[in-house]
């Protein structure tokens, strides 16, 4: 497969933002069209792609950014309450279409809804048919690729599936719990998106897109509690619940704007699942399968269960999978996470403030409330845990792995940065942080961070129980290791 120019629009949506370095690994060079550029400053691959600036409302701003593209990709969506964006998709359809004819371009690629032969779609699917129509219409080659529910985080659709079984053990839905559904992992999505730049094509038309299962959605949220180690959800289904009531609802429980959530549940108000699978024989299957709906669901949560993107000291623009979360993903996607946060200039060097941290815990103690750390570690015990009974293996030397009360040291970098795991008994995962720089001749910086990734209802309500005692507890222990190096380098 040689290089393609290829022009990606969308680039700060969800597929897009994954597509675009997905592509430059395929040794394409990539030209990326967005209204906003400025949005795309912080992620990884913004330098080893040209921006465009464009909007397809505008014919005008398409011109120079269609110039010399062998491949165009159509991935913009309107997720606007109301009618008024069916107007808007059809013009930017129509002014995509007359760009790509006018400039040469050789293949058109549309990412659109798996939707039933049905007269009665959601205004959305409608929506995206016609813009599939009008870009198979064009006479260039085109190839129109039609997805279900995408299973990734930052997926809209999975994020409200996400909010409301993390926030709700019993929901009160619409009838549409029981439609079938043909979810897709994003990873699957973005291998058809890339295979579809060079597959051989006869005629422009339409591709139905899915993973292996078939779930009903009810199946689907009970399926991603299991995953997500919640309780069993109960589901009791309205029938008068309609779209408008149901959106109201989304956006009262969960982050998810009303207008989006309005829009997903009038998309979801069909069965979506595939019609054909004529696209095995355009384009392979990936090598080791497509991703069954649970191991989607598990890499989609797999960053935050392990505490690698929200709970480290990098920026999540240094997120390298499509299942991660990107800088230009939106504000509402994610699972929220509490954080505590400290810092305090120290008048000791780094190595005096570093050797106090690492001898924390044990016969050490941990710097602050003494009592609350021994009641935390007791009802640990009664709860079946490990309590604060193991101690540290040496009084102040740690290595990745060790066993630290109820603590694991999970990361350490040492003189920098200890990163801490809880394995004490909560409705969610935690971690501690400290980081220690050299701020000058005798002086240094400590950061101090406390994570907290809450399971559903209980682990926000113990979050918000604990917050009075954060006070104490994480300030104290700030200054008391900050005090206890300055002391240790007046001996």
């Amino acid at each position: 497969m040689g290089e393609l120019r290829v022009l990606v629009t969308g680039a700060t949506g969800y597929i897009g933002g994954r597509l675009a370095p997905l592509l430059l690994a395929e040794g394409h060079r990539v030209r990326v069209l967005a209204r906003s550029p400025e949005k795309l400053n912080d992620v990884p691959w913004a330098d080893d792609v040209d921006i465009a600036r464009g909007d397809l409302s505008d014919a005008d701003s398409l011109v120079a950014a269609f110039e010399s593209i062998d491949v165009v990709y159509y991935l913009v969506h309107s997720m606007s309450s109301g009618g008024e964006f069916v107007d808007a998709e059809r013009i930017g359809a129509e002014n995509v279409a007359k760009a790509a004819v006018a400039a040469g371009v050789g293949r058109i690629v549309y990412l659109g809804g798996l939707h039933p032969d049905e007269s009665d779609l959601s205004p959305h699917l409608r929506s995206r048919t016609q813009v599939g129509e009008i870009l198979i219409g064009s006479g260039v080659p085109t190839i129109v690729l039609q997805a279900g529910i995408v299973i990734g985080s930052g997926s809209a659709s999975f994020e409200m599936m996400r909010h409301l079984t993390n926030r709700l053990p019993v929901m009160t839905t619409p009838k549409w719990v029981n439609n079938l559904i043909q979810p897709i992992a994003v990873r699957d999505v973005l291998h058809y998106l890339v295979e579809s730049a060079h597959a051989p094509i006869e005629t422009s038309r339409t591709y139905d897109i899915g993973g292996p299962d078939v779930l009903r959605y009810a199946d689907m949220m009970k399926g991603y509690a299991e995953v997500a180690g919640l309780r069993r959800r109960r589901i009791i289904v309205l029938p008068v619940l309609t779209p408008r009531l149901a959106g109201l609802w989304i956006s009262f429980v969960t982050p998810i704007p009303k207008a989006i959530g309005s829009a997903l549940i009038e998309s979801i108000d069909n069965d979506a699942v595939m019609k054909e699978h004529d696209i095995d024989q355009l384009i392979s299957r990936p090598d080791e399968g497509l991703i069954p709906y649970r191991e989607a669901v598990r890499l989609a949560l797999h960053k935050v269960e392990t505490g690698e993107v929200e709970t480290n000291w990098a920026s999540a623009s240094s997120a390298g999978a499509p299942s991660d979360p990107l800088p230009s993903d939106p504000d509402w996607a994610g699972e929220i996470v509490f954080t505590d946060e400290r810092g305090k200039e120290c008048e000791a060097d780094a190595e005096t403030v570093w050797a106090v941290i690492e001898s924390i815990g044990g016969e050490n103690g941990w710097y602050s409330f003494p009592l609350a750390w021994s009641v935390r570690g007791w009802l640990d015990r009664a709860a079946g845990g490990v309590g604060l009974k193991r101690g540290r293996r040496d009084p102040k030397r740690l290595h990745t792995g060790d066993a630290l009360d109820f603590w694991r040291v999970e990361h350490i970098e040492r003189g920098t940065l200890l990163r801490l795991r809880a394995e004490m008994r909560a409705p969610g995962g935690a971690w501690l942080e400290w980081r220690v720089e050299s701020t000058g001749p005798g002086r240094s910086r400590l950061d101090q961070r406390a994570i907290f990734l809450p399971r559903g209802i209980a682990g926000r309500s113990y979050w918000y129980a604990l917050v009075p005692f954060h006070g104490i507890i994480f300030k104290g222990m700030v200054n008391n290791i900050t005090g206890a190096a300055m002391r240790a380098k007046e001996v």
